[in-house]
């Protein structure tokens, strides 16, 4: 196979093996924001009378990686306006933004 082909073909392949990583780190990252909602339904944190304490940052500086993804999953979320922080660094769910992403209208409404 001449050598050309050969670099196109490593080429191609590393772009794919990049989207499928970042694809596959989507869905990590979606799993933990789901866990958040949950974590915060379960707590009934809706107001900020009954906002809650959640781990916001690493724990550990020196671990590098995806190992811990809840940081960028609560800033996810944040930067939606699905979950609010108070000013004293507890977290509480927008109930109304919340019912727009179960009812499926979360998509339509962001755009405008």
């Amino acid at each position: 196979m001449p050598v050309y082909i050969q670099i196109i073909l490593w080429v191609v392949g590393f772009a794919v093996f990049v989207l499928a990583v970042m694809y596959f780190a989507g869905f990590g990252l979606r799993r933990v924001c789901f866990k958040i909602i949950a974590e915060l339904e379960e707590a009934g944190a809706f107001k900020v009378s009954r906002a809650i304490r959640l781990q916001d940052e690493r724990k550990n500086f020196f671990r590098v990686g995806t190992g811990n993804l809840r940081p960028r999953a609560l800033h996810l979320l944040i930067t939606d306006k699905l979950v609010v922080k108070t000013p004293d660094g507890k977290y509480y769910l927008d109930r109304e933004k919340l019912a727009e992403l179960k009812s499926g209208d979360g998509k339509s409404s962001s755009g405008s």
